[in-house]
């Protein structure tokens, strides 16, 4: 039976699209933008974090899991990062070395079944709007899971959403669409050189992906999300970029453009992955955000 990595499982979300949620967090992700909130999420195996507040320092992961190099630098858990999937503690052992779970695995192998019956649980929870958000990491990414939760989803009767990159072959997002009633995707900046020196690569099978998805599926409900970064899309010229991109599309039923201010939310989880945050202390005012909001508004009518 086919397996997906899922980093975590988020019920009762009201952020991640309409009604009540429950998000399944997939692992791994081709981009490396540098504000990303979700930094567990980007590599495609598990791998160990560490919980600095709930840490004991009592050395029993050192003592209990030698053979994996873990020790205590500075008063800090460390280990060596570089290790492959087939070096890492077990759960169990784990639960064993760290009853405070201070030290701890990012991402478990479910089956689709698994996922099923845990969503089923949650159904009476949902109203007539909530349901299942698949999110990430770039669920795309492993398409043929995704498509296959998608489908037992709606089968139970389960309404679906993803937040995506909408990177990935057309075919893929096309399969990944039919089973999608609510999607949500970035469009970052339109410059492609500047969206490859931020991510890591360039946008154009993003940009070409989402003008056929919003031509070829009509049933969707699409929320366009641009979160304003500093230095990369936070000036008027940028903005009005995207919004001459979405032009053709401003009269179309279930589509809007959000705009999301740049926050640090994520910068504890760099901690505990131990990599340093790639955007330092920059900030984003709040009155540069609200005017750039403003901006939008005027120039694309279902704005968020």
């Amino acid at each position: 039976m086919e397996e997906g990595i899922i980093t975590n499982i988020q019920h009762f979300s009201t952020e991640d699209g309409p009604g009540i949620r429950t998000v399944v967090f997939f692992k791994g992700c081709p981009f490396r933008c540098k504000w990303c909130a979700n930094p567990e999420t980007q590599q495609f195996q598990p791998e160990l974090g560490w919980s600095a507040g709930a840490c004991l320092k009592c050395g029993s992961c050192v003592k209990q899991l030698k053979k994996y190099n873990i020790s205590i630098k500075n008063e800090e858990i460390s280990w060596d990062s570089g290790s492959s999937s087939r070096k890492l503690p077990s759960y169990k052992d784990l639960e064993l070395a760290c009853p405070t779970k201070a030290l701890h695995l990012i991402g478990k192998k479910y089956t689709v079944d698994e996922l099923i019956k845990i969503l089923l649980e949650q159904k009476p929870f949902f109203d007539e709007t909530g349901g299942l958000t698949i999110s990430g990491g770039e669920p795309l990414a492993q398409p043929h899971f995704a498509l296959s939760l998608l489908e037992q989803a709606q089968a139970n009767g389960i309404k679906t959403a993803i937040e995506t990159t909408s990177y990935a072959a057309w075919d893929t997002v096309a399969n990944i669409a039919r089973h999608i009633d609510y999607y949500m995707t970035d469009i970052k900046v339109m410059d492609s050189d500047v969206h490859k020196e931020w991510t890591g690569l360039p946008n154009q099978k993003i940009l070409s992906n989402i003008k056929r998805l919003i031509q070829e599926f009509p049933h969707i409900h699409f929320r366009i999300r641009t979160p304003v970064i500093p230095g990369v899309n936070d000036n008027p010229t940028a903005i009005k970029a995207i919004a001459d991109y979405l032009k053709p599309f401003e009269k179309r039923r279930k589509l809007e453009w959000e705009l999301l201010k740049y926050h640090r939310l994520g910068l504890p989880k760099y901690a505990s992955l131990h990599r340093p945050y790639p955007m330092g202390e920059v900030e984003l005012p709040q009155d540069k955000f609200e005017e750039l909001h403003r901006l939008a508004d005027s120039l694309f009518k279902s704005i968020i």
